[in-house]
């Protein structure tokens, strides 16, 4: 790379799902499109547990390029000498797993979330990615969404004031009487269930909100209360709420929940302050819009702005610029959205398990937690 070139990222995929799929899409949109001009983004192999399903999914999404290459197993991506940087789309109890061979064969990483099965696990890998002097984030892509930058710069300009409560949701009917027991929403062993699926969503907004503002100066929860309800076809939770509270500088709670069994929500994410609301529009994962309401001093809408944003592919091509930009920076870790958040995160799902009882199956968690 001289000075007037972009940097190269050169990507490994392990596993061909649909998220995976949207991921390696997004690669091969052309980054002016977004008004990016430092950075690319190239593929250069695809892991999966066949040549065949490999070459499948490089056919159909990566446009049946033949400098990709079809590998049949994860471990050879990990060992592959032209692989940058690693992205994880396997489901959540084998992210541990998979990330640990990454980071041991010397590759960045970009996990999915939940990022791990537990905190533990998490910080068992970055500090396997520290003491390696690798880059590790979780994949929570929408941080890096346009949208997200405005509604925070909005947000954290003094005219709202403290944020007071967060209101957010993500549900979806996934028709669970109709699934197979070995669908990864009601698969025990593959951490199923709304939570480590659904959840970090909703959690996302609450993290942004309240522990990124000014105004709590870093602060980590208070405190978690939560409530499960479990499936009745398997040992797994069907719809979760929990409440986070920030008291040691805000006064806020955030009020949030995910179900499988229930349809989307139509209040997506509303965040309340102290001089008006921001309301964001579903589906919170990529939400197209947000509105805000300024309040007068007897708190009626004094006025009401909507920012709308549209842009070329799905928004995952947002996060990984990101990597690309930290990697070519020499970061082991995002400004936006770094190891503590995810840390938090984890954490607050453990606890949420715990006062649901909501335990995994035995061998599945490689370090344990308590429960």
């Amino acid at each position: 790379m001289t000075a007037n070139q972009p940097f190269v990222l050169r990507w490994g995929i392990i596993s061909t799902g649909r998220i995976a799929m949207e991921f390696a899409k997004d690669l091969l949109v052309d980054p002016s499109t977004r008004g990016t001009a430092d950075v690319v983004h190239k593929i250069v192999a695809v892991g999966s547990r066949s040549t065949e399903s490999a070459q499948k999914f490089i056919d159909a999404y990566i446009n049946g390029d033949k400098n990709v290459k079809a590998l049949g197993s994860y471990t050879e991506v990990f060992a592959d000498k032209d692989v940058d940087a690693v992205y994880i789309g396997t489901p959540h109890t084998l992210h541990y797993e998979n990330a640990l061979e990454a980071l041991h064969a010397g590759k960045h990483v970009l996990c999915e979330k939940a990022t791990t099965s537990n905190a533990a696990e998490l910080k068992a890998l970055l500090k396997l990615a520290k003491e390696k002097k690798l880059f590790f984030m979780e994949a929570l892509w929408t941080r890096f969404h346009p949208l997200t930058l405005e509604l925070k710069r909005i947000a954290e300009e003094g005219a709202l004031g403290d944020p007071v409560v967060v209101h957010a949701d993500l549900s979806a009917d996934f028709h669970i009487e109709n699934l197979p027991l070995t669908h990864r929403m009601l698969d025990p062993k593959l951490g199923g269930g709304a939570l480590l699926d659904l959840g970090p969503y909703p959690m996302f907004w609450c993290m942004l909100a309240l522990y990124e503002h000014p105004s709590n100066k870093n602060a980590r929860p208070t405190s978690v209360t939560a409530s499960i309800l479990k499936s009745t076809i398997t040992d797994v939770d069907a719809s979760t709420s929990w409440t986070v509270n920030f008291s040691e500088h805000l006064q806020a709670q955030a009020v949030l929940s995910c179900s499988m069994t229930a349809g989307g929500a139509p209040f997506g994410a509303v965040i309340r302050y102290k001089k008006g609301t921001i309301m964001v529009s579903p589906p919170i994962f990529r939400s197209p819009k947000f509105t805000v309401q300024y309040h007068d001093d007897e708190g009626s809408v004094a006025r009401e702005e909507t920012r709308t944003f549209k842009y070329t592919g799905g928004g995952w091509h947002f996060e990984a610029d990101e990597v690309a930009r930290c990697i070519r920076d020499g970061k082991l870790e995002s400004d936006l959205w770094g190891h503590e958040k995810s840390i938090v995160m984890m954490e607050t799902f453990d606890e949420i398990r715990r006062q649901g009882k909501y335990v995994l199956p035995e061998g599945v968690e490689k370090f344990e937690w308590v429960q």
